[in-house]
């Protein structure tokens, strides 16, 4: 729960050093078990960035929802598109 907690706060996601430090955990064996089990629930994604920067965990939606029920809190709205203007037709 503490990762999945970690990693939803987060904006742009954690990376393995981050993830370690957030469930306290000096065993990288422990890391790994955690980062699986949340992975093999499709609770979390690992998305690469090919630029240089860490790869980095984040919450796929099936998280946010699992999240929204163990905390009991509603999961955030997102904002409703802008009414486009239309066009008066021609007569």
């Amino acid at each position: 729960m503490a990762a999945l907690t970690a990693i939803g706060k987060s904006k742009e996601g954690m990376s393995n050093p981050e993830v370690e430090d957030a469930i306290n955990d000096t065993s990288e064996w422990t890391t790994l078990w955690v980062i699986r089990q949340l992975t093999s629930l499709g609770f979390i994604e690992f998305k690469v960035d090919y630029f240089g920067n860490p790869a980095r965990y984040q919450l796929s939606e099936a998280g946010k929802n699992a999240m929204s029920v163990m905390t009991g809190q509603p999961l955030p709205q997102k904002p409703a598109p802008a009414p486009t203007a239309v066009a008066p037709k021609a007569t």
